[in-house]
Formats: structure tokens, C-alpha cells, sequence
């Protein structure tokens, strides 16, 4: 059996919660951004696809050099560059000629931290002994959600109370957490996530296995499915309940996160006495619920209600994946990982554009938009389905 270091775990979860913090942040402090700089909009927005963009592009180059330098190396490369991205927020927008410049070379360091984050969190935990891989697959997921959800409240209230020219402070003292971690994996007890007697499959090796196709399609339709959602989430919830921006910050992605992560646990749980197959099929179907409650019923608690049961339903499926693939193919290793999550990054980009372009051609309805992307739930509950027989 491998022994790793419980500590090894504990850094896995704040991994992830360096994750949400690249993820999360920086779309906060837009307008804050925009209103101090006077940059346009057009620009402000296209950070967004910049950072997702450099994300997918480091996953898929991910496979290529992770195995080489080692997964200790990477992990704190990954963390340098987040705690670099923030640092570089902070300082640089002051300090060169073109403001947007700085924030984009910031933005471009900690996706690049973020994208090698998301490929080897996962393995560096799978490859720890556990007694069910399922649970803890969950349980390490969960941590992105509450790190999701602790980073907008906090970081909310914190401009709150100390005004909004604080933000260069809070970015400082959010760049301490990718330090901290990242100095504890140079120490901590790492283990390869595929047996000393076996080798890793290469990307063409996994490209031809039987079914991994499905679980790619599986990983795009939970991105799609979950970022439909939470990326519209604060904009209907203003809208739903005309309420302020802290509000609808709070009322909308921050319940989203929170819900997704409760899920995650409750899971936990659940996989321990039940088949993760079933569990999935269960709550892709609750998705499609949910989609139903936000997009077609005109009442809007009910609209945040679904809001809320779309992020508990969608919970499972991204670690739910991720413990499947690691049991159905041994050998995956480091470039399945990578794959997955350059899938499930690519949903994550289809789903929201998808939802947004569809209410832009019925007069800016969001609640047309998200009606129209339940064709990626549905997709999803029939990936699902085909699990069960696996």
C-alpha cells in the first residue's frame, strides 16, 4: 500500500482552494477595476476568456511535462504562479504605462497556476490510500466550492468595510495562502498515482480506450451544465429580486458554490453505501430538474430555488468523473487527468457563451438562455445513464 502523509491531503484541499481564488477574485474587482483605470468594458470582459483560454492550454500541455519534472515540481509551480498572478495584480496595473497590460500579464500567471492545479490535485490525492475513492474524490472537490464561496463573501465583505481602494491589499493577503501551500509541498510526502509496475498511457493510448470518449463527453457536459448556471447566477438574481450587488453576489454564485460544495459532502457520504454510477444518474436528473425550476417556471424564488438545486445536482459529477475514470482505466495517469479537465474547462466555456448568446437573441432573457442549455443536462443524464451498465 502507498503511504502518504495525511498532510499531503490537507494540501490537496488548499490547493484547491488556491483554485477558487484564481478562478473567483479577479471578476469581484472588475468594475473596481474599471471605474479606477477607465478601462472599457470590452476589455474588462475579455479577462475572463483569457483566463480560461490559458487554463485549457496548460491542462492539455500539462500532459506533456507533469509526468518529466515530477509532481512535486509542479505542484509548486503551480502555486509560484498563483501566488504570483495575485501579487502581480496588485502592483503592476500602478506601475506601467498601460494598466490593462499589468492586469493581463496577472491574469495570464495565476491561469497558468490554476490550469497545472486542476490536472494534478486530483492524482496527488487518488494516489493516496483511502477506503473509499469515491468519498474522498468528493470530499477534496467540496473544497473548491466552500474556497468558491469563502472567497466572494469574504472578499465582499472586506470592500465593504474597508472601502473599494482596498483591493490591493486584499489581493496581497489572498497571494499568502499559494505561498504558504506551495512551501509545504516542497516537504510533503508525494506518491505517483500509477503503480511502480505498470506506466503511464500516452494521449493516443487513451483516445483509442474503449469509453473514454464517454467520460470526455461526460466532463464537457458538466462544465457546460454547472457554468450555464453559476456564471448568470448574480446577474438573475439583481434581476430576479432587484437587488443590490452585494446581494445578488451573495443570493447568487456564492449559494450556487455553497450548495455544490454541501452536495459534495453529503455524497461523501452516500458513496460509501451506494453505487457512484447510480448517485450520478440520480442527480444529472436533478439537473434537468433544476433547469426546468430556473428557465421555464416565472416566479423568482422559485428561480433561486433552482439556482440552488442546480449547483446541489451538479455537486457530484465533476469528482464523480474524475473517481470513475481513475477505476475504469488504471493507466490513465496524468494525461487522462489532463484530458478531463481540459473537457470539463471546455464546457465551462461553451456553457455560459452558449446561454448568453441564445438570451441575446431573445432580447437579453436570461431565463430563455438557461431554458436553452438544458440540452446539456439532458446530455449529461444520458451519459449517466450509459454509466449504469459499467
Amino acid at each position: 500500500m502507498i503511504m502518504c502523509h495525511k498532510k499531503t491531503i490537507i494540501a490537496c484541499y488548499i490547493g484547491y482552494i488556491v483554485q477558487a481564488i484564481s478562478n473567483n477574485f479577479a471578476p469581484l474587482l472588475f468594475l473596481i477595476l474599471q471605474a479606477q483605470y477607465q478601462i472599457p468594458l470590452t476589455r474588462i470582459t475579455m479577462l475572463i476568456s483569457v483566463n480560461f483560454a490559458i487554463q485549457m492550454l496548460t491542462a492539455a500541455a500539462s500532459a506533456l511535462f507533469v509526468d518529466r519534472i515530477g509532481y512535486r515540481a509542479a505542484a509548486v509551480t503551480a502555486h509560484g504562479c498563483t501566488a504570483a498572478g495575485l501579487v502581480c495584480l496588485a502592483l503592476l496595473p500602478d506601475r506601467m504605462g498601460t494598466p490593462f497590460i499589468g492586469i493581463l500579464i496577472a491574469v495570464a500567471l495565476y491561469a497558468v497556476g490554476g490550469g497545472i492545479l486542476e490536472v494534478i490535485i486530483s492524482p496527488i490525492s487518488e494516489a493516496c490510500p483511502a477506503g473509499n475513492s469515491a468519498y474522498a474524490m468528493n470530499i477534496l472537490h467540496s473544497f473548491y466550492s466552500w474556497g468558491s464561496a469563502g472567497v466572494i463573501v469574504l472578499s465582499t465583505v472586506f470592500l465593504r468595510v474597508t472601502g473599494n481602494g482596498s483591493w490591493q491589499l486584499l489581493s496581497l493577503l489572498w497571494a499568502l495562502l499559494p505561498i504558504v501551500n506551495g512551501i509545504a509541498f516542497l516537504k510533503l510526502p508525494i506518491a505517483s498515482p500509477v503503480k511502480e509496475n505498470q506506466s503511464n498511457m500516452s494521449i493516443p493510448e487513451l483516445l483509442t480506450e474503449k469509453g473514454f470518449w464517454e467520460l470526455l463527453l461526460l466532463m464537457l457536459c458538466t462544465g457546460a451544465s454547472e457554468q450555464a448556471v453559476c456564471q448568470w447566477a448574480s446577474a438573475f438574481a439583481e434581476k430576479g429580486l432587484g437587488v443590490s450587488k452585494v446581494l445578488g453576489d451573495i443570493a447568487g454564485p456564492a449559494m450556487f458554490v455553497a450548495c455544490m460544495g454541501l452536495a459534495r459532502v453529503m455524497h461523501a457520504q452516500l458513496c460509501r453505501t451506494r453505487p457512484l454510477n447510480r448517485l450520478m444518474f440520480y442527480s444529472s436528473c436533478f439537473c434537468v430538474l433544476s433547469y426546468f425550476l430556473i428557465g421555464v417556471i416565472q416566479q423568482p424564488f422559485t428561480n433561486l430555488l433552482g439556482m440552488a438545486c442546480c449547483g446541489f445536482s451538479i455537486g457530484i459529477m465533476w469528482p464523480g468523473v474524475f473517481t470513475r475514470s481513475a477505476l475504469l482505466i488504471k493507466r490513465g495517469g496524468t494525461a487522462m487527468f489532463a484530458l478531463l479537465a481540459l473537457s470539463g474547462d471546455l464546457g465551462c466555456a461553451i456553457g455560459p457563451t452558449f446561454a448568453g448568446y441564445m438570451a441575446g437573441l431573445n432580447g437579453a432573457d436570461l431565463r430563455f438562455g438557461i431554458t436553452c442549455s438544458i440540452c446539456f443536462p439532458i446530455l449529461l443524464t444520458i451519459g449517466a445513464w450509459r454509466q449504469l451498465s459499467k
